[in-house]
């Protein structure tokens, strides 16, 4: 439904600006002739004044443009901005797809970043286990070596006991600060395969990025291209209406000039008769010739109408042949692409 503000009056003031100028009516050329209102409400309007004039299309046209070749053009204009949308869409439904890509991309590299840490965070928690371990076999070698010391000349046994103790405590020492030193490696490497996994995700995302600043740019390329093949296709077809209409003017004037020469000679047939009632036989012999001079423009008169009609067809036959022509190079095209 329409927004209020931009009435079908002012749209349609507009367009009478446009056909003045020789210019087919849009919404983009509505608009920069209004100055504002919203794409959606010009678009409604300028539907309606279409469905409008389509119902007038019977009454003679306001302008030198005939109302078929008007509706031709148009309908010709109109067919070419669909095609144009219709690449612009493809491109940008291809661009769409690619940053989605792009972006599943990013999502499984820091997915990849998670799972990294949660096994740094399970190492992590796994030394710490290793470090109280440790710290209980040394409060328990404290203990041991202090009750041995009490214990050392009562028992010698106990001593050799101790000094296993201390053999064993010290070999577990050794074998933790291995596991320690390689958790450690581990961890850096891990870090480090994490930063060149991040790294490359960004240079891909970067690409992909670069992609699509590209085909945006070829589809504006094509878009416009498209529009400047459409304007010298509108000029080639007015400047051709214009030449018909110079032709249909002079067939017309030649017409109204045979008209105006038959009157003439009607007149003066009609004056000599006037002046001839005495003589009778020669304004008979002089009436016979006049009637063939009648029949004889007549018979012009007829092939004019029918050169006339002929060039109509022609007219009409070449701008059928045109449109036919830009259907066919926008189907191409979009055949092409896709």
């Amino acid at each position: 439904m329409a927004r209020i503000g931009i009435t079908y009056e002012d749209v349609q003031r507009a367009i009478d600006t446009l056909l003045q100028r020789q210019e087919a009516p849009s919404v983009q050329k509505v608009r920069e002739v209004l100055g504002t209102g919203s794409f959606t409400t010009i678009s409604e309007h300028l539907r309606e004044w279409r469905v409008r004039k389509d119902q007038r299309k019977d009454e003679p046209p306001a302008r030198g443009m005939p109302a078929p070749l008007q509706a031709l053009t148009e309908n010709l204009w109109e067919q070419a901005q669909q095609a144009a949308n219709e690449s612009l869409a493809h491109y940008r439904q291809l661009a769409d797809q690619q940053v989605a890509e792009a972006h599943e991309q990013v999502t499984e590299s820091g997915r990849r970043a998670e799972d990294a840490e949660q096994r740094e965070s399970a190492l992590s928690g796994h030394l710490a286990r290793l470090d109280e371990r440790l710290a209980e076999h040394s409060a328990e070698l404290a203990r041991s070596q202090a009750e041995l010391e009490t214990a050392y000349q009562a028992n010698e046994q106990l001593q050799k006991q101790v000094e296993r103790l201390s053999e064993q405590a010290s070999k577990a020492q050794q074998k933790m600060e291995e596991r320690e030193a390689h958790f450690q490696q581990r961890y850096r490497e891990l870090e480090a395969t994490k930063q060149a996994q991040l790294n490359q995700e960004e240079k891909r995302h970067e690409a992909a990025e670069a992609r699509l600043m590209n085909l945006l740019d070829e589809a504006r390329l094509e878009y416009r291209q498209a529009e400047k093949a459409q304007y010298a296709q509108r000029n080639r077809l007015e400047q051709q209406l214009d030449r018909t209409q110079n032709e249909l003017k002079a067939q017309h004037q030649a017409l109204a000039e045979a008209q105006a020469e038959w009157q003439r000679e009607r007149m003066l047939s009609q004056q000599r008769e006037d002046a001839a009632k005495t003589e009778a036989s020669r304004l008979s012999a002089i009436e016979t010739a006049r009637q063939e001079d009648i029949v004889t423009l007549t018979e012009r008169l007829e092939q004019r109408d029918a050169q006339i009609e002929a060039l109509e067809g022609k007219l009409q036959d070449r701008l059928w042949v045109s449109l036919e022509r830009v259907i066919s190079d926008a189907d191409h095209k979009a055949a092409k692409e896709d």
